[in-house]
């Protein structure tokens, strides 16, 4: 099924490269052009409204992310650092990065064992619901 999507994404894209090519070649506001872009625009909305439903009924219906082993991934990205920025700096959230990565631990973990910010902070800072604006910050 995510073969078939691919296919019909490559058609889109070549469909959407020959429009594109279609409308640049139209001379002084009178485009001969204009049946293979209307036939291209049609053909990748046919291919679209056809696929789709089947694609999701056979492939992504059921489909249930595994929220623990997500977080897991999450605690251990190295990236998550950045949100130590404001409190600490780049530089020392760069270096707890590395140092996270290199020990295969959480930023978290290493920020809290070394000492660099209380672990209250800590889970204020990397609060997930404040992280992506559900939350509102408690800070004055």
């Amino acid at each position: 099924m995510a073969e078939c999507m691919d296919m019909i994404c490559f058609q889109i894209i070549g469909n959407d490269i020959s429009v594109s090519m279609g409308v640049q070649a139209g001379q002084m506001e009178l485009n001969v052009m204009n049946p293979v872009i209307i036939h291209n625009i049609l053909e990748s909305i046919v291919l679209l409204n056809n696929y789709i439903p089947v694609f999701i009924d056979k492939c992504i219906s059921g489909i249930v992310a595994d929220e623990a082993k997500c977080a897991g991934y999450l605690e251990k990205n190295p990236s998550i650092a950045t949100f130590l920025d404001p409190h600490i700096g780049y530089m020392k959230s760069a270096e707890i990065a590395k140092e996270a990565l290199k020990r295969n631990m959480s930023v978290k973990d290493l920020v809290i064992e070394k000492g660099t910010l209380s672990k209250a902070d800590v889970e204020r800072i990397f609060d997930r619901e404040f992280l992506i604006g559900k939350r509102k910050s408690d800070k004055k």
